[in-house]
């Protein structure tokens, strides 16, 4: 199927590049890596990038506005998503082609006829993008080899979580031989105003632990409202200010949508796998760091139930 999509790549004059809504640095990353990659490449083709932006990662590049009418007899590439609901811009349908290249474990279901392409044994989809243009002799440069490192960076959590490998660890070497400054990288992710630290720290405070130690926040319309905070920051921004605690192997943060009133759920764990349980509510991701979309906060009190029935369950073997 990757020669597939090299062929497909080398055919189309015009090409698109997709990647999920409310987009994390390996989405963006993977998605801007792959056009600068292609375009590097092949200068005379057209190759854009669509979707909804994250101004936190902004730094990795802007999206492009197109026309329905340039979807006409074009291939669309999506990137770190396999669900269509998920998608950023579903004009993607349009496209006389389509290629779904993603590293979670999810079916499927963008289009019935999208070629698939999965590793789920990858840190990141920027790690397997990138080693399929590495391998198959694209020209990279300095902007594209930035944005592959920032998608795997982002998604290994800095090469802390169990899906980075010794593999990881090359193609992120091999990237940063294109010259670019990894700690300005760290220093757009990684590095937070003086209010936003110290919001972060309040919002230490205001998590709560069930009675298996699975930390957990509910954050209402109001509380954005009352901490004066996005929704991108208070739910993917804030899940971390529950990790690295001793004890606490789970943690949840349950945020309510301004758009829609739905709660986001970002969910993470630490040496095992609860995946499943995302999955069980609709969402999906990796096997320790996933999360899911449901209707209220009455459903996220199922989801913590859940969660405490899997520490029951990892207590009982650690004592055996």
């Amino acid at each position: 199927m990757i020669k597939d999509l090299i062929k497909a790549i080398k055919k189309y004059d015009t090409i698109i590049i997709h990647r999920h809504s409310r987009p994390d640095g390996d989405a963006i990353g993977t998605q801007l890596g792959l056009k600068y990659a292609i375009k590097n490449t092949f200068p005379k083709k057209n190759v854009y990038a669509v979707g909804d932006i994250n101004p936190r990662i902004s730094f990795m590049g802007e999206m492009d506005n197109i026309e329905d009418s340039t979807y006409e007899g074009a291939l669309a590439i999506i990137c770190d998503v396999a669900v269509e609901h998920m998608v950023s811009d579903t004009r993607y349908k349009l496209a006389k082609e389509v290629f779904c290249i993603d590293h979670h474990t999810n079916p499927s279901s963008v289009c019935d006829e999208a070629h698939f392409i999965v590793d789920s044994t990858r840190a990141a989809c920027a790690e397997y993008v990138a080693e399929i243009l590495i391998k198959n002799k694209f020209k990279l440069n300095a902007l594209a080899a930035k944005a592959l490192y920032t998608g795997i960076v982002t998604d290994s959590g800095r090469f802390q979580y169990n899906e980075t490998t010794p593999r990881t660890l090359r193609i992120a070497a091999e990237l940063l031989d294109y010259g670019f400054d990894p700690q300005k990288i760290y220093n757009k992710l990684y590095v937070d105003t003086l209010e936003k630290r110290k919001l972060s720290a309040e919002f230490t405070t205001r998590f709560k632990i069930t009675e298996q130690n699975v930390a957990y926040m509910f954050n209402t319309l109001d509380d954005l409202k009352k901490y004066n905070i996005s929704f991108n920051d208070c739910s993917r921004g804030m899940v971390s200010t529950m990790a690295g605690i001793e004890n606490i192997l789970i943690w949840a943060n349950f945020t309510q949508d301004p758009e829609t009133g739905k709660v986001v759920c970002e969910f993470r764990s630490r040496g095992f796998s609860i995946v499943d349980i995302a999955k069980k509510y609709g969402g999906g991701g990796h096997d320790q760091a996933c999360g899911a979309t449901i209707e209220n906060f009455d459903v996220a009190k199922e989801v913590l139930a859940d969660f405490d029935r899997r520490m029951v369950e990892i207590n009982e073997k650690e004592d055996i």
